[in-house]
């Protein structure tokens, strides 16, 4: 493969990614109950509701998959802030963007994946396993890493940020992708919130994938 057909290949999916990854979001977050009843829910109730959610458990899968995507994302935003004075959000961004891409993959796997398992056990097997199952998802011993997906929006915060001061986008599309992107840390609960921020970051990353897109031919 040529260098050409190369860097077109990677423009498409990067394109792709940008494209994909608000959408996998959208969908995911739409799919949790209660989502016009916005509330905190403790360990408890976060696990009461993934029990037999089939549609949950396929948005988190997705969500799984989706980490791949925001890491090219992130490498993408700091290949076009590496050039001008915002380099250095680019750079901190990515890294912490990366990380946080990492953490969210762990929880997934740790968490989610784990509750479609235990889908297969009857109630009372299920029961019996609640106390385990509360210092998972209440994050003790060594699962409270996984508090490092914050790193995820901080990162493509200042990523947005250097976004804005660069002008390397519209500005109304960093600045869509900002909001967003702090917004989508919203707490378990408040799911509307979180998909509004999807929204959002759809609204920002979709023309930008596409224009991608199109330019590689």
């Amino acid at each position: 493969m040529n260098q050409s057909l190369l860097a077109q290949v990677l423009q498409i999916a990067t394109g792709s990614a940008l494209i994909l990854f608000p959408l996998i979001f959208i969908f995911a977050f739409s799919v949790h109950p209660g989502l016009l009843r916005p509330r905190l829910l403790k360990p408890e109730d976060i696990i009461r509701r993934a029990r037999r959610n089939k549609w949950l458990q396929m948005g988190h899968s997705l969500v799984l998959l989706c980490t791949a995507l925001l890491i090219v994302a992130a490498m993408h935003f700091l290949n076009i802030l590496s050039q001008g004075s915002a380099a250095w959000a680019g750079l901190i961004g990515a890294v912490l963007a990366v990380l946080g891409a990492i953490f969210l993959a762990a929880d997934k796997g740790a968490l989610c994946l784990t509750m479609s398992a235990l889908d297969t056990l009857p109630e009372e097997k299920f029961s019996a396993m609640m106390p385990g199952l509360l210092a998972m998802f209440s994050k003790k011993g060594w699962m409270i890493l996984l508090w490092g997906i914050l790193l995820l929006p901080v990162g493509f915060a200042i990523q947005a940020v250097g976004l804005l001061q660069a002008g390397a986008l519209p500005r109304w599309q960093s600045a869509l992708f900002l909001i967003g992107v702090l917004l989508v840390a919203t707490p378990d609960g408040m799911e509307i919130i979180n998909l509004s921020a999807s929204i959002l970051m759809a609204i920002a990353m979709i023309p930008h994938g596409i224009q991608l897109i199109a330019t590689a031919f």
